[in-house]
C-alpha cells in the first residue's frame, strides 16, 4: 500500500463558513474523519495535512477586540496565535480519527505534532505582504497600527482595512524526524497545521517566529518531499480541476501530465488564489522523484480518486 499525505481544504474542517464555532468544526471533523480511516483501513499510510485560514483569523481578531477594549490586554503574536490553532484542530481532528478507527476495530494511535516550517528570511514574500489577517479596522486605526505596531494594512475589497503578513516558501521542517519516526512506527500524524509554524533558523540551533503565512498545499509537498510518501492528494471544494472554469467551454481533467499542468500555468488557467498554489505544488512534489502522483479531487471522492476513478491525477508522463 501508499504512504500518502493527504492535505485538507477548508471545507473540510468547516462545511458552513458561516458557522465558525467549534461545535460545528468538531462536527465536520467526524464527517472528515470518515474518509480517513476508509484510506487508513485499506492499509495505507496516513499523513493529514490542513489549512487553518478561518481559525486563526478568528484567533487573532478575538485578540485584537480584546485589546480594543482593554489597552492592557497583550496582542498574541502571529506565530503562538498559528500554533494555537494548530493544536485546536488537531485535538478536532485526532479525537475524530480515533473515534472512527476505534469504531471500526482500527488499533492504531493518532497524534498531532506542532509544526515548525523553516523560512528564508530572503524570501519575497516578505517584501510584498498579501496574505491578510484578523480583523477590519478603519483607515485612521490602520495607520495607528502600522505606527504603533511596525504591521503592513492593505484595505480588503473595500471592506476596510486589514493586517497582511507574508506568505513565503517553506524549506524545511523541523519537526520531521519526530513526524517520520511516529509514521513508521504504523500511527497517524497531523502535522504542518495551516502550513506550519513559520520560523528562521538564527544559528546555533535558535528558532524564531516569525508573522507570516505559509500556502498548506507547499508545506503538505514539503512533508510529502520529506517522509518520501508516494503520493499527495489535496482535497478541495470540486471533485475535478477544470480548464476554462465558469466558461461554456469548461472542460474537466481526469489526468494531467506535468508539461500539460505547465502550459495551462501558463495559459493562466488556474486561479492564483485558489487552484494555483494546489496545482504547483503538486507539479514539486511529482518532478522530485520518478514514480510519484498528485491528486487534486474533493473529500467525496477522496478514496475513488486514489484508485484513479475520480478527480485529477497529476503525473509525470
Amino acid at each position: 500500500m501508499s504512504r500518502i499525505v493527504i492535505a485538507l481544504g477548508g471545507n473540510a474542517l468547516q462545511a458552513n463558513p458561516k458557522d465558525t464555532t467549534a461545535k460545528a468544526q468538531l462536527i465536520t471533523s467526524r464527517e472528515t474523519s470518515e474518509t480517513i480511516v476508509d484510506l487508513i483501513e485499506e492499509g495505507h499510510e496516513v499523513i493529514v495535512a490542513h489549512g487553518n485560514g478561518p481559525q486563526v483569523g478568528q484567533i487573532v481578531a478575538n485578540y485584537e477586540a480584546a485589546a480594543s477594549i482593554n489597552e492592557n490586554s497583550p496582542v498574541m503574536p502571529f506565530p503562538e496565535c498559528g500554533a494555537m490553532s494548530q493544536g485546536y484542530i488537531g485535538y478536532h481532528l485526532q479525537q475524530s480519527i480515533r473515534a472512527v478507527m476505534r469504531k471500526r476495530g482500527i488499533n492504531k494511535e493518532v497524534a498531532t505534532v506542532i509544526t515548525q516550517v523553516i523560512v528564508d528570511p530572503n524570501d519575497p514574500g516578505f517584501k510584498n505582504p498579501t496574505k491578510p489577517v484578523g480583523s477590519f479596522f478603519t483607515h485612521e486605526q490602520a495607520e495607528k497600527l502600522t505606527a504603533e505596531k511596525g504591521y503592513t494594512m492593505k484595505e480588503d475589497s473595500n471592506r476596510g482595512w486589514r493586517r497582511v503578513v507574508a506568505s513565503p516558501l517553506p524549506i524545511d521542517i523541523v519537526e520531521e524526524p519526530i513526524i517520520m519516526t511516529l509514521v513508521e512506527a504504523g500511527h497517524i500524524v497531523i502535522t504542518v497545521g495551516g502550513g506550519g509554524i513559520p520560523v528562521i533558523d538564527e544559528g546555533n540551533g535558535n528558532l524564531k517566529g516569525v508573522p507570516a503565512v505559509i500556502d498548506k498545499d507547499f508545506a503538505s509537498c514539503k512533508i510529502a518531499e520529506l517522509i518520501n510518501a508516494d503520493l499527495l492528494v489535496v482535497l478541495t471544494a470540486v471533485e475535478q480541476v477544470a480548464i476554462n472554469f465558469g466558461k461554456p467551454n469548461q472542460k474537466n481533467l481526469s489526468r494531467m501530465t506535468v508539461k500539460e499542468a505547465k502550459t495551462y500555468i501558463e495559459e493562466g488557467q488556474f486561479a492564483p488564489g485558489s487552484m494555483l498554489p494546489k496545482i504547483k505544488a503538486a507539479l514539486i512534489f511529482v518532478e522530485a522523484k520518478e514514480g510519484r502522483k498528485a491528486i487534486i479531487t474533493s473529500l467525496e471522492k477522496a478514496k475513488e480518486a486514489i484508485n484513479e476513478v475520480a478527480g485529477t491525477v497529476i503525473c509525470m508522463n
